[in-house]
């Protein structure tokens, strides 16, 4: 059985454009996010499924030089190019991940992918509460519930989401990991404007090697001794 962590990446952002390679800590923010996900337990292969459109050449060549397998699809019908991602691997079961996420942890994703196959479901998250740092989000589910959202999903915001149609299924057998919900929830460690950039690159400051390879649990006490870190980018903060 074959488990691929499928990182959607494109070039195309309004709010910071090419911000999957904006320089952090000397590593473009795609290269922490593939490798960290190259760390999940229980994942076989890595795969960066970025856009067909010439301005995606250099996501696909660094998704190449980090070891991730590549697959290029539409740009903005997603759910398609996930399918079809996965199908390009043979995929058994996917992980999603987003790429402007560069402290994914792979303990909290390994956790999901594990409880997905314990619980014997179609489809397990991270992200039914609010429990972790807005950030950490990932899901993982069966290539035949990814094959069904991909033939029966028809509003753009399903096929551009990936794995909003799966949640709203009855019939799709779920499971749910929630996180601890204090006050480390409200932390914002996702990239999409230029305090984000601001933010991560004032943090990797203070981490020991400069680079986050550290659990959430360990930056997250980063953080919460340098409080001035939030306020970085905390009018962008919307959960």
């Amino acid at each position: 059985m074959t488990t691929a962590c499928i990182v959607q990446a494109r070039m195309a952002s309004t709010r910071l454009p090419a911000k999957v390679l904006k320089d952090l800590a000397g590593e473009p923010v795609l290269g922490h996010v593939l490798r960290r996900c190259k760390a999940i337990p229980g994942v076989d292969v890595v795969v960066c499924a970025t856009a067909e459109s010439a301005d995606c050449e250099p996501i696909a060549a660094l998704a190449q030089s980090y070891g991730a397998e590549v697959y290029r699809g539409s740009e903005t019908d997603v759910l398609d190019r996930y399918t079809r991602a996965a199908r390009a691997v043979d995929a058994d079961v996917v992980m999603r991940v987003t790429s402007d996420c560069p402290l994914i942890d792979p303990g909290v994703c390994g956790e999901v992918i594990a409880l997905r196959a314990k619980a014997g479901v179609d489809y397990a998250a991270n992200n039914y509460s609010q429990g972790f740092p807005h950030g950490l989000d990932c899901d993982a589910f069966t290539r035949g519930a990814l094959e069904r959202a991909h033939g029966e999903a028809r509003e753009a915001h399903d096929r551009e989401h990936v794995t909003t149609w799966m949640k709203r299924q009855s019939d799709l057998k779920q499971a749910r990991i929630d996180g601890p919900g204090d006050e480390r929830a409200r932390y914002r460690w996702t990239l999409d404007y230029p305090e984000d950039l601001a933010f991560f690159r004032a943090l990797f400051c203070y981490l020991p090697n400069g680079h986050a390879r550290e659990r959430w649990t360990e930056i997250a006490a980063v953080q919460r001794a340098h409080p001035e870190l939030g306020a970085i980018n905390a009018a962008r903060h919307h959960r």
